[in-house]
C-alpha cells in the first residue's frame, strides 16, 4: 500500500469515527432529555488557556452532556480550529472534537464540591508522514467551593504534539460571582507546565463580565493575557445559546 493510500484510508477511518461520536451525542440527547444539557456558541476568538486556536478569528462550537442522578456524566463538545494548518499548511484539520467521561458531587452536606474524569481533545484530518499527532488525553480532577473552583489536569499522552511531553499538567483557578440576578463577574489565572520543556511554561489570566438571559441566551466579554513572549492580549466576545 503507498504512504498516498495508507495516508487516504486513515483520513476516511477519522471522519467515520468523528461521525460515530457526533451521531452518539445526538442519540444520548435524544433518548434522555432529562438529562441532558448542552450549548451552540460563537465566539470572536477561541482561546485554550490564553492562547488562540483560531488565529484570532471567530469560532463555531457546540456541545451535549448527559448526567446521570449518581453524578456520572458524559458528553462531547467541538470547534472549528486553525491553529494546526496554520502551524503547517501540510496539515488539514480545521476541526477539535472533544469526548469526556466522568463523575462530580459534593462531600456530603457541605458547600464543596468535586469533578473527576478524563478528556480526549481528537483533531481529524490528513497529516504528512511522520507527523507527530495532537491528539491528547487529559485526566483531571477539581473542586469547588461556592464560587470559587480550581481544577488540575495530566496528560497522559505527549501534550498536543509535542513530542516526549506527555505528563504535562496544568491548573486553573477561577471565580464566577453572580453579583446580580443574571449578571457575573469571571476571574480566573492559570498555569501550563510542559515536561522536559520548561522553556514552554506560562501562565495566562482572564477578567470578564457574562450576561445570561431565562432564554437561555447569553452574551460574555472577557479580558484575556498570557506571559507567552511577543503574544498579543485578546478581548473576547463570544453569544451562546444553552438548552
Amino acid at each position: 500500500m503507498s504512504s498516498h493510500d495508507r495516508c487516504t484510508r486513515t483520513t476516511h477511518t477519522i471522519r467515520r469515527a468523528a461521525m460515530a461520536l457526533a451521531l452518539a451525542g445526538i442519540a444520548a440527547a435524544s433518548t434522555a432529555h432529562a438529562g441532558t444539557s448542552g450549548s451552540v456558541a460563537v465566539t470572536s476568538d477561541y482561546l485554550f488557556r490564553g492562547v488562540t486556536q483560531t488565529n484570532k478569528k471567530p469560532a463555531l462550537q457546540g456541545g451535549v452532556t448527559w448526567t446521570a442522578d449518581s453524578g456520572f456524566y458524559v458528553g462531547g463538545w467541538g470547534s472549528s480550529i486553525s491553529w494546526l494548518s496554520d502551524a503547517d499548511p501540510a496539515v488539514s484539520s480545521q476541526v477539535e472534537l472533544d469526548g469526556f467521561v466522568g463523575y462530580s458531587g459534593k462531600f456530603g452536606e457541605s458547600d464543596v464540591g468535586f469533578d473527576v474524569g478524563a478528556n480526549y481533545y481528537w483533531y481529524p484530518g490528513s497529516y504528512p508522514s511522520g507527523y507527530n499527532s495532537a491528539n491528547t488525553l487529559e485526566l483531571y480532577a477539581g473542586v469547588t467551593y461556592k464560587v470559587l473552583s480550581a481544577k488540575y489536569w495530566h496528560s497522559t499522552t505527549d501534550l498536543f504534539g509535542i513530542p516526549d511531553s506527555d505528563g504535562s499538567g496544568n491548573l486553573d483557578v477561577a471565580a464566577n460571582w453572580e453579583f446580580t440576578p443574571g449578571w457575573t463577574l469571571n476571574a480566573a489565572v492559570g498555569k501550563q507546565w510542559v515536561n522536559h520543556y520548561s522553556a514552554l511554561d506560562y501562565s495566562f489570566w482572564k477578567a470578564g463580565v457574562t450576561k445570561s438571559f431565562e432564554s437561555g441566551f447569553s452574551i460574555a466579554a472577557s479580558y484575556n493575557d498570557t506571559d507567552i513572549a511577543g503574544a498579543d492580549d485578546a478581548f473576547v466576545v463570544t453569544f451562546s445559546k444553552s438548552f
